[in-house]
């Protein structure tokens, strides 16, 4: 889960800026297309559009699609390069698919209105493109707060890698309550999650097995 604003006056998990020739230059695929300016969206569903937490953000990742699309997905392996994820169970079989669900868990620092806790987290995949898109939704609970939450990641082939776009929101009493801080930590989680998902995709591995030769799983 994760959001916040910077593009487009639209809240976003965290905007890294990206040279507009870029974008200008490049055509996503099928299904993951976000308007300018607008919500990302995965065969035409998007974020919440009445949460007031929100957050964008995006990178370009040095590596090849199939390596990051593998590293993203493979969500058993999440806590082996994203240190925020303590534990993650598959609630399904197979690949991720529309209807795939995992539950897993992130530590919350203490804020105003809520005590540090973890949240246990149940995400369940509604719309999926392979290599080009994902939108998962799930409810978060923890000791005093519960959210919902709605994730999108976009995975669109630039010159030199690939722009990974993200946006979630948030919804629930206690982020509804300081919409501020919601959205700061929201934001600091999804701009973490991009520099732990560029690092392990950048890795490098060995060419006998595709592992990360450098303690990263990927």
């Amino acid at each position: 889960m994760n959001r916040l604003r910077r593009t487009g006056g639209r809240a976003t998990l965290v905007a890294v800026p990206l040279a507009l020739a870029v974008l200008g230059a490049t055509t996503g695929p099928a299904g993951a297309a976000a308007r300018p300016g607008g919500s990302l969206t995965c065969r035409g569903e998007g974020v919440d559009p009445a949460a007031a937490v929100r957050y964008r953000t995006e990178t370009v990742i040095h590596a090849p699609l199939s390596v990051i699309w593998k590293v993203q997905t493979d969500v058993r392996n999440w806590p082996s390069w994203q240190p925020s994820v303590t534990t993650v169970e598959r609630l399904h079989h197979g690949p991720l698919r529309p209807g795939a669900a995992f539950r897993w868990t992130t530590p919350v620092p203490v804020t105003p209105s809520t005590p540090a806790t973890s949240l246990t987290i149940t995400s369940t995949v509604r719309q999926i493109r392979h290599q080009a898109c994902i939108r998962w939704t799930g409810p978060a609970f923890g000791e005093g707060l519960h959210i919902d939450g709605v994730h999108v990641w976009n995975f669109t082939k630039v010159e030199g890698g690939v722009l990974v776009r993200t946006e979630e929101t948030h919804t629930g009493p206690q982020v509804d309550a300081n919409v501020p801080v919601a959205t700061r930590l929201l934001g600091e989680g999804l701009e973490g999650w991009l520099r732990n998902l560029k690092a392990a995709a950048e890795a490098p591995r060995s060419p006998a097995t595709g592992l990360v030769r450098t303690g990263v799983a990927g």
